[in-house]
């Protein structure tokens, strides 16, 4: 709003929000007499004045009257800003009016201008505007400040914009991060963009002669440099954006002077050329004019371009708000682009390079992208070589960048770089950036596939056949070599999957090029002395397997990416395709390559994995079953050669899937399985017979015990995915552990693979059972399950360790499941088969894991060689992660309530001792459990507390006090601030467990407490040191009522005491964290206030430094006890006795329903005691009453929230402390 001139002695008298909408015509400014110091002479001028400025107003916005629907209304928009934001004329069309209003009079246009960049900054307050004219110039520039009025609550800001002085007048709280750059919603979410339009087409219209009538930009510059300068974040944002903008725009106006001045200047020389040796004519003159015409115009845009630079960019690149800082990064990124003659150069370079440090991510990418721009285009990057060899490094580091958008820029820049640039990045860098394939994050890995892809496995001239012994395959063979060759030096090979995914964006075409791959295993060396080796055949069948794979599923591997993506109609149409060719070539190849390397384990396995992703339908073509028969002689070689059980597994596998019922080969495939597993229970049936027989002479001997444990091994793998029942493994499986129960004398080799199959055997009878199945069965498997368990039990303290954990594993697995099935399953029947682990199970399970996972075995120290140091550290990986697998398994028994939640207690004690290797397994636990139970859970969070407590006050001398300091309690302390931790911020979600947390501390604090009314120290005093990690996650209203609930075990106010009371003063401060009674309610325990507070009121330290002053919790718990005097205490009460009124007042409202009666008289009581106190310090304090229930900004919680669920939190605190 634009003030009459008058107004600004008056501003301070006024409304905040007042409007005024007259301004001083041309004709009132251009006549001195009646304008003097911004006043009118008469109410007579003044009134005339009035009328005019609303005649030109309404004449210069009735052309631009927009209409538009906003709560059932219809909104008229009058002003600039009105029609930018709501977008719904054209641009062209609104900058016409302006610029026509302009020519009539430009001092209202421009004053109009004006107002819509302050309105464009959220400024609700009110801008008044005086003549440079009318003032001095050393009072003009004394009066250019920005300062607070402390008697108004208002802001002003006084600059020029030449030929005005405007004053701007705020609320002080229009620096709120809510301003239209940043506001969401509908409304606003294209305001940006139209405003940066508005300025592109303003100068774009003005270009012709209004820009350059030193009157129009020298004005707007002035008022941007000024605005960029304020305090205010919404001024600073606004119009450094509007300058940005606005240079941009000036350049293309300088570009196309530019053109048209070296168009000018060729005509000239033509025209001179045409008419030498005569007289100079018009045409040579009129030439000559024009030329110099576009020189001066060139001189004046490259001086406002100057004056924006040095005005606002360096002053704003560095600006605390990294919105800013972006803004203007990304605006010196396009003009390097756009106007490189100017701006391509070390002096402008520097600040991109510089902003490439920058702590925040979105500036970073600013740089980046700009970078892009200019590396892009190869004519540009030879004036980068400065720049190149100075910020090289830190560009080379980015991919490492935390932000994951700005990692992926900083990759193809580089690949940019690696194009355009030569040999600009070392082999060291590229060696480097080429391990970015492996990382988990796609879009990354992605953009790194690209670099390994173009700068190590493309070259020019591999699309050509190359001529040779390579044929048709040449170019795919090369690449694929290379492939090879980086992914053995690598030497990451389980990553295979990931290097696939990484490189099937940019090399789908050769990836799928299995005819080549194929061929290039099936050669043999004899005909080619270039065939692969072992290790390089190894690589090509993994990585055949990862483009089989990815080709199949469509979507990346586990571990990248969040879930499987959505394919469209075109992806689903080339997953098809790529199948059936999968399908056709490998049924052919694949028993080819099998008979090749029947030999190897590891090669095998592989292959074997190749037919899950068949189309089985192309089997129905008749020709291909005699391929389909070479397949399953061949996978029948293999299990009858390998004992290996990954081989053995994937030859499972092999019969599962080729068995589906659904298809033509069913029968044909299900004969072959059949014959295949007689053949394997005939040899276990044969071996089972001799081991009976001989018993305890059998287990001497080697070589039977070898093929047992083969035999075992083969069923067991077949057993699991098939159904064996009708062979009676289990009966075979239970005679021979029951034997080693009984003797213990059989190798761990043969009890594995046994317990393993009675396992296998159970569950495919479990999966049997059914609705109808006779009680005579659920009898008999009730009581081969009770068989089962008590097998696993004694193998619980077994001799071998491995058999220890294969035992406790399938006794947990075995435990859900059978939890699983009977929650699936109401029917009487299935009530039969109990699941619960009895009371001395759960405690066996649990010592198990206190004893074989958490506790540490002893190590002795030996010399090792540095081979045997790393296989050393091979076998504590391992196992450390046996160790995670099995804490996982009985975590999952506690998650599904299978043990009782309670027993998390003793897996939460080591959650700080472990965190490095088992954290984010009881953390998952920990919030499972909370998402089951809030109330449960947090009982086994008090519970794992106290015991822990009462362990470390055992080892403590009973005569002695509890020492703070020591380890134990110093990781108690830890560990109860990692469990705050984990309740996140939302402390209304959180609200009963921590309150329940605090009353169970409590209680457990003053348990056992002797003498009358609490005078005694109770002996688990010190627990409340523990609970109070908890006192930050309590709302403020809740703080109050637990602190009342203490006060229910404390006598009446203490005198002072030693050290050991220390606990109950610590905890009290916690709970009294920046209340405004802290002082007076500590008066009550003895203690001093905190010294040193300043005495500025507090609404106005808010108001400078954006948050409340804080009292220093480390000052009052410092102190010590016999400086505590009342008088001191007294006094402090003083200074806040209103204060303690509208507190009293507050609980007496509150008190009612969330506590006892007696509890509210005592609590009132206490603060009553504080009022007898002098008049003096209630009037030393009078300006602290405004912010008597002011929140801290860490417990800002949004009213509706707690009102939701007022109710039910009403009985639930009623409930918890009564």
């Amino acid at each position: 709003m634009i003030a009459e001139p008058n107004a600004a002695s008056n501003l301070p008298s006024q409304k905040e929000n007042a409007v005024h909408d007259e301004t001083v015509p041309e004709s009132a400014v251009q006549n001195g007499s009646s304008v003097r110091n911004g006043n009118l002479k008469t109410p007579r001028e003044k009134r005339k004045v009035r009328e005019q400025c609303e005649n030109i107003r309404r004449n210069s916005s009735s052309s631009r009257r927009v209409s538009q629907l906003q709560n059932g209304e219809v909104v008229e928009a009058v002003t600039l800003f009105e029609v930018v934001s709501m977008g719904k004329r054209a641009m062209q069309s609104v900058v016409d009016d302006w610029v026509e209003a302009y020519k009539q009079d430009r001092n209202v246009a421009l004053l109009d201008l004006i107002n819509f960049f302050i309105q464009c900054s959220g400024c609700q307050g009110m801008v008044t505007a005086e003549m440079f004219q009318s003032l001095h110039k050393k009072d003009v520039m004394r009066k250019m400040t920005e300062t607070f009025d402390e008697e108004t609550g208002l802001q002003y800001k006084k600059f020029m914009a030449y030929p005005w002085i405007l004053t701007v007048t705020w609320p002080v709280d229009t620096d709120n991060k809510d301003y239209p750059l940043i506001r969401t919603g509908p409304y606003w979410k294209k305001f940006k963009a139209n405003f940066c339009e508005f300025i592109a087409v303003l100068v774009q219209q003005c270009q012709c002669n209004i820009l350059y009538d030193s009157y129009l930009m020298d004005t707007i510059i002035s008022l941007l440099t000024g605005l960029a300068d304020s305090m205010v974040r919404a001024f600073r944002h606004t119009s450094t954006l509007a300058a940005m903008k606005l240079l941009t725009a000036v350049i293309s106006v300088h570009l196309n002077l530019d053109v048209n001045k070296h168009n000018a200047e060729r005509l000239y020389e033509v025209e001179k050329k045409r008419i030498s040796g005569k007289r100079t004519n018009y045409r040579l003159d009129q030439l000559e004019r024009k030329r110099k015409e576009y020189e001066c115009k060139l001189l004046e845009i490259q001086n406002m371009m100057n004056a924006i630079f040095k005005g606002t960019f360096l002053n704003r690149y560095r600006d605390v708000i990294p919105e800013i800082r972006a803004t203007c990064i990304e605006e010196i990124g396009s003009w390097i682009k756009t106007y490189p003659d100017g701006f391509l150069n070390d002096s402008y370079l520097k600040y991109i390079g510089w902003m490439l440090y920058d702590k925040q991510a979105e500036v970073r990418l600013k740089c980046l992208l700009g970078l892009q721009g200019i590396y892009s285009r190869k004519e540009l990057v030879s004036r980068m070589d400065l720049f190149t060899s100075r910020f090289k490094d830190r560009i080379v580091s980015m991919p490492l960048d935390k932000d994951h958008e700005v990692a992926v820029q900083a990759m193809k820049l580089l690949m940019l770089m690696s194009q355009n640039c030569g040999d600009v990045l070392s082999t060291e860098d590229c060696e480097t950036l080429y391990q970015f394939v492996y990382t988990t994050h796609r879009p990354l890995a992605v953009a790194a596939g690209e670099f390994l892809y173009k700068r190590l496995l493309s070259h020019e001239g591999d699309e050509e056949v190359q001529p040779g012994g390579e044929g048709k395959f040449g170019a795919s063979t090369d690449q694929l070599k290379r492939l090879i060759s980086f992914f053995l030096e690598s030497e990451l090979h389980k990553h295979v999957a990931y290097l696939i995914d990484s490189l099937w964006d940019w090399a789908g075409k050769f990836l799928k090029d299995w005819e080549c791959m194929t061929t290039l295993l099936l050669k043999n060396a004899e005909e080619d002395g270039e065939a692969l080796s072992d290790a390089h055949e190894s690589a090509l069948i993994e990585i055949i397997l990862a483009t089989v794979r990815e080709a199949a599923e469509g979507h990346p591997p586990v571990g990248r990416g969040a879930a499987k993506k959505i394919l469209s109609v075109k992806e689903k149409k080339i997953q098809l395709e790529d199948c059936t060719k999968i399908t056709e070539h490998f049924i052919m190849v694949l028993p080819q390559l099998l008979a090749k390397y029947s030999t190897d384990a590891q090669k095998v396995a592989n292959l074997l994995q190749i037919p899950q992703y068949y189309d089985l339908d192309v089997y129905r073509m008749g020709h291909l079953r005699k391929h389909l028969d070479a397949l399953l002689r061949e996978v029948k070689d293999i299990v009858a050669k390998h004992s290996d059980m990954s081989v053995l597994e994937a030859s499972s596998r092999t019969y599962y899937i080729l068995c589906s019922e659904e298809i033509a080969i069913y029968s044909l495939v299900d004969r072959a399985r059949t014959q295949l597993i007689d053949e394997l229970m005939g040899q276990l049936n044969q071996l089972l017979d001799g081991f009976w027989q001989k018993e305890e002479g059998f287990c001497t001997d080697g070589g039977e015990i070898s093929q047992m444990h083969s035999a075992l091994r083969r069923v067991a793998a077949f057993h699991n995915a098939h159904d064996l029942t009708k062979w009676n493994l289990y009966d075979k499986t239970l005679r021979l552990l029951v034997f080693e129960m009984e003797h213990g004398s059989l190798p761990v080799l043969m009890i594995l693979p046994a317990l393993q199959c009675m396992y296998f055997s159970l569950l495919w009878q479990l999966t049997a059972v059914s609705e109808n199945s006779p009680k005579e069965t659920l009898f008999a498997l009730r009581r081969e399950l009770r068989c089962f368990s008590q097998i696993c039990m004694c193998f619980l303290h077994h001799k071998e360790k491995d058999v220890r954990e294969k035992a406790f594993m399938i006794l947990c697995d075995w435990l859900l499941i059978l939890s699983h099935q009977d929650s699936n399953n109401n029917e009487e029947p299935v009530g039969l088969l109990d699941y619960l682990p009895s009371t001395s199970l759960q405690e066996k399970l649990l010592l198990f894991i206190q004893k074989h996972v958490f506790m540490e075995e002893e190590e002795e120290s030996k010399d090792l060689t540095e081979e045997e140091d790393r296989k050393d550290e091979s076998c504590k990986l391992d196992d450390l992660h046996k160790k995670r697998s099995l804490l996982a398994a009985y975590c999952k028994l506690i998650v599904y309530n299978v043990v009782e939640m309670s027993a998390a207690a003793e897996i939460y004690k080591y959650y700080v001792k472990t965190y490095n290797d088992f954290g984010d397994i009881i953390k998952e636990t920990l919030s499972k459990t909370r998402h089951n139970n809030k109330i449960q859970s947090t009982k086994t969070l008090i519970l794992c507390l106290q015991q822990l407590f009462q362990t470390h006050a055992e080892s403590q001398d009973s005569s002695s006090s509890v020492d703070f300091y020591s380890a134990s309690f110093t990781n108690m302390k830890e560990l109860a601030r990692r469990f705050s931790l984990t309740f996140g911020w939302d402390q209304v979600k959180s609200r009963e467990s921590v309150a329940m947390i605090h009353k169970e501390g409590i209680e457990f604090a003053f348990q056992g407490a002797t003498g009358v009314g609490g005078k005694c120290l109770p002996p688990n005093l010190s627990f409340l040191l523990i609970i109070s990690e908890f006192s930050n996650k309590l709302l403020k209203p809740d703080k109050r009522l637990v602190y009342a609930y203490l006060q229910r075990y404390i006598a009446e106010p203490l005198p002072c005491r030693g050290d050991e009371w220390q606990p109950l003063i610590w905890y009290r401060n916690s709970l009294l964290a920046n209340e405004d009674e802290e002082s007076s309610v500590l008066g009550s325990s003895g203690e001093l206030s905190p010294v040193g507070t300043s005495k500025m009121p507090s609404f106005k330290r808010k108001l400078s430094n954006g948050s409340l002053p804080v009292t220093s919790q480390i000052e009052a718990e410092g102190k010590a006890p016999d400086l505590q005097c009342s008088s001191q205490l007294a006094s402090a009460a003083g200074k806040r006795r209103k204060r303690l009124k509208s507190r009293e007042m507050h609980l007496q409202e509150r008190l009612p329903f969330l506590c006892p009666g007696g509890l509210q008289r005592r609590y009132c009581k206490d603060e009553i005691k504080t009022e007898d106190v002098s008049k003096k310090g209630q009037a030393e304090d009078m300006t602290e009453d405004v912010d008597v229930d002011v929140v801290s900004a860490d417990q800002v919680i949004p009213a509706w929230r707690i009102n939701g669920s007022e109710e039910h939190t009403t009985v639930f605190f009623c409930k918890l402390f009564n």
